[in-house]
């Protein structure tokens, strides 16, 4: 699977750690990421993650940054992404079963390395469960 992944200062540990695990697992990762804890602008590591889900060059994207809300905000201006900001798993289980969310947005600075490691495992592994959520997803785009 092809995953984009990017992130602001507060992600760069998280995206580090998430990297090597999904790389470990075979899938090929576009890492937008700054490698710095310098402090960024959140939009410019985010735009070129939405735009490779956004044209299929992704399958899914991953995006970290400090509350995960500039990040996902930034993400969602793009037709076909629902980018989810998810704090536990239970959202992100229902961001893929309900949502069918194709972009992972982690607040870095509210959830553990290792809850994160696990929202991505779960992101990667629930199936979008289709029927009567199609239709609602179908209702998203503005134009």
């Amino acid at each position: 699977m092809k995953i984009s992944i990017g992130n602001d200062h507060a992600g760069t540990a998280y995206k580090e750690t998430i990297v090597a695990f999904l790389e470990n697992l075979g899938h090929t990762i576009e890492n937008y990421g700054t490698n710095a804890k310098d402090s960024v602008d959140y939009p410019d590591f985010i735009h070129p993650v939405a735009q490779d889900v956004e044209s299929e060059k992704a399958d899914l994207g991953i995006i970290i940054c400090g509350s995960g809300n500039g990040a996902n905000m930034t993400a969602n201006k793009y037709q076909g992404v629902r980018s989810a900001l998810c704090w536990n798993e239970e959202i992100v289980a229902l961001a893929r079963q309900h949502n069918n969310a194709n972009i992972l947005s982690i607040p870095a600075r509210f959830v553990s390395q290792q809850e994160a490691l696990e929202f991505v495992k779960l992101f990667l592994n629930t199936d979008f469960e289709g029927g009567r959520h199609q239709k609602r997803i179908d209702k998203i785009p503005a134009s």
